[in-house]
């Protein structure tokens, strides 16, 4: 492995370990609001986020394991679970687009 992607690797790495410090945040997160928080701050919900917000389900809602409560451990454990998903399939989109361009 070159040092360029052994660099890409060891942020990408970093940033997924580091992924779990939103947990010590107070309040909620920056842009994840479902319509009953965006109907609190601005007290309507736009037509089209009403009529999409159903449209997809997340495989892990709110990063947690589908059966309950969990301690901080299995929350932050989830959180890093997320990162390495959402980090392989976006690797693995840009693979196969990069392949498909390369091909042409």
């Amino acid at each position: 492995m070159d040092k360029t992607y052994r660099n890409l690797a060891i942020g990408l790495a970093l940033l997924i370990v580091l992924v779990p410090l939103g947990l010590f945040a107070s309040g909620e997160t920056f842009g994840e609001w479902g319509p009953q928080e965006v109907k609190e701050r601005l007290g309507f919900v736009p037509s089209g986020l009403d009529q999409l917000s159903n449209f997809w389900k997340a495989p892990l809602p709110d990063y947690a394991l589908p059966g309950g409560r969990e301690s901080k451990t299995a929350a932050a454990a989830t959180y890093i679970l997320s990162g390495v998903i959402g980090v392989a399939v976006c690797g693995g989109l840009l693979y196969l687009v990069g392949k498909r361009i390369a091909k042409d």
